[in-house]
């Protein structure tokens, strides 16, 4: 039984069009978010949600993949506005998404400035500093893999790291979901492993994506592509054969 929606965002970056693809979860007691867009995306989730009669105000709990800025930049604002939602991410991940720890992506732009022709320069540095202004949010549960939070018919926790060492993946077994996050993405129509140039051990990406195709899947959502149409084991299975 299908219990949860896409939520496409579009907007525009560096003068074209782009999509997000966070998730709603829900059932008769919990409305749960996974993964929330770029800082100032407030309005585009609650248009998102209104097209299924909800609001930012109906969520209970939010999960962050990952503490990438498109998906966490709207996060302070949200728990800001609506305190009640309660944040949950992996153990990993959570000193990253409350500050205690600096972004790893932020450390990753820092690190290759000076390698970067002058004429790259400019633009990296304005994305160093958009890095160091983000809000960060207080963690309110801490998850660990493999563990099945009872909510919505029970989503299960797979930590799937290399994009980023705490990057999970979910898995919704009443509806044979996996709802993939960064772990895997689209692109015109073929599943492959987020840009390389963002995945910080491309060897656990690898080894990510086996794990997923380990799991009795008949859909998957990309944060960056949305549903996949097509076989999904055979997919992720021919995706390992690519990188073999």
């Amino acid at each position: 039984m299908k219990n949860y929606h896409l939520l496409p965002l579009s907007f525009e970056n560096s003068g074209q069009q782009s999509i997000l693809t966070p998730v709603l979860i829900h059932d008769e007691e919990d409305c749960i978010l996974v993964d929330c867009g770029y800082p100032g995306f407030t309005s585009l989730l609650d248009e998102a949600l209104a097209k299924h009669q909800l609001s930012l105000q109906s969520l209970t709990k939010l999960i962050v993949s990952h503490h990438d800025i498109d998906h966490m930049g709207a996060l302070a604002a949200i728990k800001r506005s609506y305190p009640q939602i309660d944040i949950i991410a992996h153990e990993q991940d959570a000193p990253y998404i409350n500050g205690t720890c600096k972004s790893l992506r932020l450390e990753q732009a820092e690190s290759t400035l000076d390698a970067l022709p002058d004429a790259a320069k400019p633009g990296a540095k304005a994305f160093i500093s958009y890095l160091q202004a983000m809000e960060h949010a207080p963690v309110d549960r801490i998850v660990a893999d493999r563990e099945i939070l009872p909510w919505c018919g029970g989503i299960e926790i797979i930590h799937t790291p290399g994009h980023m060492p705490g990057h999970i993946s979910l898995y919704l077994p009443s509806s044979k979901t996996i709802i993939a996050a960064d772990a895997v993405v689209i692109e015109n129509g073929v599943l492959d492993i987020a840009n390389p140039q963002f995945t910080l051990d491309m060897d656990q990406a690898i080894a990510s994506v086996e794990r997923l195709g380990q799991y009795d899947a008949e859909h998957l959502i990309c944060y960056h592509g949305g549903l996949y149409e097509g076989d999904v084991k055979q997919a992720l299975h021919q995706l390992l054969q690519s990188y073999a």
